[in-house]
């Protein structure tokens, strides 16, 4: 089917719903960042792979939302004669459908959206409607299998706490609030209370399933029994009840006159529904694993800076390589990336890549997202920008690092120098502040701009993201951004610190390395805690592209003695070649 046939059969079976439109978002029933082939609904209807974005079809008209790090991914990839595209904070979806739907019925899948969510449509003035199946689905019909990849334990080796504890933990703060039971929605909470790993997603490693957490620290999983086996049975023990998928809506009945919790934002709305149906008192709260989650203990911090020491080899091997190749022509984006591929694949407890790596060169580096294609690759050429952003899962933690390069072997333009300079200058701003205890993520992230918005620049998505402990390499709640819920930072929090800027059609600039949250040392005169940042990322900077006489004299001693711990902490673990060169990359400025 082509897309415009795609289309027109959705709309056929929402005449037979009995309901004037549809919202398709990019999610599954988990909601999480990335969904199996089986959940890519957004994809499938418009040819948008983007991992964010919602789409509204009515009768006569349909539109896709996507947000800035995808406006001209989502140009490039839907149909301008089937789609609309609009920017989603510039123009959210309520108000679009306030002026083109009001009034009308519009149906929802809901498993695919959150209650808060839902709400916030509801003000739109429109009537949503529940369907108690998707219309997508009926028109797919090559729509893949779910996925049944075999749980496997996370040990306490890289969990750092066992599973009993966290569950009497986050039962106990149910029972502060006086609840019965918590609906875990969110696969990562699932992995990280019970310290199981999965591979039913590509890059993320979990068991995709719904969990119940009960007062008493006993707990039900809802996943297909086939995806556990002997060893994680004995592994999850007695306290915990494992039930395929079809028992949830009797486990919720039995629910009926208890206090359950759950997380509005997180949870598919399917959950409160089906829980009001039954009689139970739905109380809202923060998933109970959530932060606990975040919160890094000292096994998983020293494994995060472990992973990350054992990466940056390999992310210095391929920056050696690349510099010498890329000035004699002949790469191209998926060589690239590939060849990085292959150096970490030569990494210890190396488990796959975290997300598929951002390789772009030229005008592909200012897309931000952007995800090269066997169409798309190109070849990175001589004397130009080149942008890669990559990361690995190792099974004692989960790296993130995006380094901007020039290729050679002429000198940079000065106008990518000056600009690569500021973005250099905002992220050595956050990494070196001190903050006091309570501040949330979105009131730092200026600190990082303010170097571009001096020459009147910018850039179009956050700062940076929470990263998990071998789990996703985008973790709630905390993060760097202006959209985000704020959060208050707390000790072992990993997050990563990437400013950049965009020339639509030239080249893309963004740095990137994973910080960690840490306690501050404490100064004579200091009136309440304060907390830093300790860099995990070890790489060197494209020192061609820094122009010295733009940084402030703390800046440039900062930058040197990164490079210094890169040199004494990395070459020892390098070949000589590699180590030479880092040598050079190294030097002081």
């Amino acid at each position: 089917m082509t897309h415009a046939e795609r289309l027109a059969a959705l709309r056929a079976e929402l005449a037979n719903a009995d309901v004037d439109g549809f919202l398709v978002p990019r999610a599954d029933e988990h909601l999480g960042e990335y969904v199996p082939p089986a959940g890519e609904r957004l994809a499938w209807l418009t040819g948008f792979t983007g991992s964010a974005g919602l789409a509204v079809v009515l009768a006569d008209r349909a539109v896709l939302f996507t947000d800035g790090r995808y406006t001209t991914q989502a140009a490039q990839q839907t149909d301008p004669a089937l789609w609309d595209r609009r920017h989603i904070t510039e123009e959210p979806p309520p108000a679009w459908l306030r002026e083109h739907a009001a009034g009308l019925r519009i149906g929802y899948d809901p498993w695919l959206h959150a209650e808060a969510g839902l709400q916030r449509l509801e003000d739109a003035g429109v009537t949503l409607v529940p369907l108690a199946a998707n219309p997508i689905d009926a028109v797919w019909a090559d729509r893949p299998a779910p996925p049944m990849a075999p749980a496997l334990v996370h040990p306490a080796e890289f969990a750092g706490r066992a599973a009993a504890e966290k569950r009497e933990e986050a039962a106990a703060a149910l029972r502060a609030a006086g609840q019965d039971a918590a609906v875990l929605a969110d696969a990562h909470s699932i992995a990280w209370l019970l310290n199981i790993r999965g591979g039913d997603l590509a890059h993320t490693p979990l068991v995709l399933g719904f969990g119940l957490l009960r007062a008493d620290a006993g707990a039900d999983l809802f996943v297909e029994p086939g995806k556990i086996g002997p060893e994680v049975r004995t592994h999850l023990g007695n306290d915990v009840a494992v039930q395929p998928r079809a028992a949830l809506p009797a486990a919720l009945a039995a629910l009926r006159g208890r206090r359950v919790r759950l997380d509005a934002e997180a949870t598919p709305a399917w959950f409160a529904q089906a829980l009001r149906a039954a009689g139970a008192v739905v109380e809202g709260g923060d998933d109970p694993c959530r932060m606990p989650r975040a919160c890094k203990n000292a096994v998983e911090q020293q494994g995060a800076r472990a992973a990350h020491a054992r990466d940056a080899v390999a992310m210095a091997r391929f920056l050696a390589w690349f510099a010498e190749a890329a000035p004699r022509g002949g790469l191209t984006e998926i060589a690239a990336a590939e060849r990085l591929l292959e150096f970490r694949r030569a990494v210890p407890l190396f488990a796959g890549e975290s997300f598929p790596a951002i390789s772009g060169a030229g005008e592909n580096g200012a897309v931000i997202h952007y995800r090269v294609t066997p169409e798309s690759n190109r070849a990175i050429r001589p004397d130009e920008c080149y942008l890669i952003d990559s990361g690995a899962q190792y099974r004692d933690g989960t790296t993130d690092v995006t380094r901007t390069l020039w290729t050679g072997p002429g000198a940079p333009p000065s106008d990518l120098v000056e600009r690569y300079t500021r973005v250099l200058r905002g992220h050595v701003a956050l990494a070196t502040l001190r903050f006091p205890q309570g501040v949330a993520g979105p009131f730092l992230d200026s600190f990082a701009r303010r170097a571009l918005w001096d020459a009147g620049l910018d850039y179009d998505h956050g700062t940076g993201h929470g990263v998990g402990s071998f789990l996703s390499v985008h973790e709630g709640p905390a993060a760097f951004s202006r959209a985000a819920k704020p959060v208050p930072l707390a000790p072992g929090m990993i997050l990563s610190d990437e400013p950049g800027t965009y020339l639509p059609g030239r080249y893309g600039i963004r740095i990137e390395n994973l910080l960690l949250v840490r306690e501050a040392p404490t100064l004579p005169d200091q009136a309440r805690p304060f907390l830093e940042f300790e860099t995990l990322t070890l790489a060197p900077y494209e020192r061609r592209l820094i122009d010295p006489a733009l940084l402030a004299p703390a800046e440039r001693a900062w930058i040197d003695a990164y490079h210094a711990r890169v040199l004494a902490e990395v070459a020892p673990h390098c070949d000589v070649a590699t180590a030479a060169w880092l040598r050079t990359a190294c030097a002081p400025l």
